[in-house]
């Protein structure tokens, strides 16, 4: 009997595969009853649940649950040579389990539909807007630069702590929101990781816990990348689960908060990307735009270079590989290397509107 139940968690796998390639052609369906219906309120309920914990709850969880794996492991790999069938049993019917788990609390949002759609925005773009649009941002970082008191070729030093910076980062989804409905962040729970470490050896920023519903933010990278990437995780919270998207959004909220340190790290991080297209579009109209940065920027920009270069190790590698298929799997065909879209949503959400 006991068998029984768990080959009906395996042969709930390919049903799984399947759904989840229906729901692809079905974007509307997902959005409305799962994106800004069902999931709202599971996330809310997580984010009131363990948001007022001061510290992450589901870095614990999972501490204990890579414990458990490998205690059931050692006990079980012994005795696969004597009863092969039942360990594979085990094996795949939690995988099963899990990867039903993982669906129901947060994976549909993979299959939503996309940000461009739901904003009414164009995504694709000629060189002539980009670099318009790069000019706009090169001069608004400058004024930007130098009204919160720094030379042009100094470095911008946070005036806050990290934990001043995660209770800011709120103002700019509550600016947005009336405009954007859909983006309206309640409920904060947003913490710095117990695993900051060995994230910034994997290679990453911060991350969205669908077990709990916190966002995490790795304590180790610099400040002025602190807001970003604060509201680039809420934005996960609120159902947005492709990165660039997540990304484009951090820029919305980081850009209209109240505070001009946030607003200057929104202004410089979506700088940075449009410079990156722009140099794999015509090197040569980089190399001429490049200079009329202020230097102080550009150093922002090498200090975070050469903080992850000075992590860089053989695991960063693989932990990106194995991201980077994991978003192929899920709906993001384009993985890691999604700029273009990004970019693409910048330009043109503000093609006409004053930065």
């Amino acid at each position: 009997m006991k068998n029984k139940g768990k080959l009906l968690l395996i042969s709930l796998i390919p049903v799984q595969v399947i759904v989840l390639q229906i729901l692809k052609y079905f974007p509307e369906f997902v959005e409305v009853y799962y994106s800004t219906g069902i999931f709202p309120l599971i996330s809310e309920a997580l984010r009131f649940t363990f948001g007022w914990i001061p510290f992450s709850v589901g870095d614990i969880f999972y501490l204990i649950f890579i414990i458990l794996i490998v205690r059931w492991l050692f006990k079980n790999l012994i005795k696969v040579r004597r009863d092969p069938k039942s360990f594979f049993l085990d094996v795949f019917s939690s995988l099963s389990l899990i990867y039903l788990f993982f669906n129901l609390i947060w994976g549909f949002n993979y299959y939503r539909i996309p940000l461009h759609e739901s904003l009414l925005i164009k995504k694709t773009y000629n060189l002539e807007l980009l670099i318009n649009t790069t000019e706009r941002l090169i001069k608004k970082s400058n004024e930007v630069h130098l009204a919160l008191g720094f030379q042009d070729s100094a470095k911008v030093e946070a005036p806050y702590n990290n934990q001043q910076l995660f209770d800011k980062s709120i103002n700019g989804y509550q600016k947005i929101h009336k405009k954007h409905p859909n983006l309206d962040y309640q409920k904060s729970s947003i913490k710095k990781s117990s695993w900051s470490l060995l994230l910034t050896y994997m290679g990453y920023s911060g991350y969205y816990n669908p077990l709990t519903g916190e966002a995490q933010v790795n304590d180790l990278i610099k400040h002025y990348g602190f807001p970003v990437v604060s509201c680039h995780e809420q934005a996960h919270q609120l159902g947005y689960a492709a990165e660039n998207e997540a990304n484009f959004i951090a820029v919305l909220a980081t850009i209209n908060n109240d505070d001009l340190f946030i607003n200057y790290t929104g202004y410089i991080f979506a700088l940075r990307y449009c410079l990156n297209e722009i140099a794999r579009r015509d090197l040569d109209r980089y190399k001429k735009m490049l200079p009329t940065v202020h230097p102080g920027i550009l150093k922002s920009y090498q200090e975070m270079q050469d903080f992850w270069k000075s992590y860089e190790n053989p695991f960063e590698t693989i932990s990106k590989t194995v991201w980077d298929r994991f978003l192929k799997v899920n709906n993001q065909t384009n993985g890691i290397k999604s700029y273009n879209y990004m970019v693409g949503l910048i330009v043109n959400y503000y093609e006409e509107q004053p930065f």
